[in-house]
């Protein structure tokens, strides 16, 4: 792995570990504003109220995460394909007007 990848890789988890810490909380405090509309539940059942709030609030992004991860990878092997489609369309446009070209010059050569 070269430096420059290794950097990428770095810098990668470190987005990946701010996202999560950011994630986790955004889970807390709206696991706290969830429990402040409960004002009867004594604190032992806050505090279990507001982890299985945390718990649910992360798996739910966890899944969001890896739909917009597997939606992203589509979305790049449509574009990749279109892109080779594209490519190839305007490379035998190019030989067809070469060939056109070569053919008028020896016809006009000939003449």
């Amino acid at each position: 792995m070269t430096a420059r990848e290794e950097e990428r890789a770095l810098v990668t988890q470190i987005e990946g570990h701010l996202l999560l810490a950011a994630t986790r909380e955004e889970g807390r405090r709206a696991a706290a504003r969830a429990a402040d509309r409960m004002g009867w539940l004594t604190d032992s059942q806050r505090a279990d109220l507001e982890g299985q709030f945390l718990i649910e609030y992360l798996a739910l992004s966890r899944t969001s995460w890896h739909r917009t991860a597997e939606r992203g990878e589509e979305l790049r092997q449509e574009y990749e394909q279109r892109y080779r489609n594209l490519r190839q369309r305007l490379m035998a446009g190019f030989l067809l007007a070469c060939a056109l070209w070569a053919a008028a010059t020896l016809i006009s050569l000939s003449s």
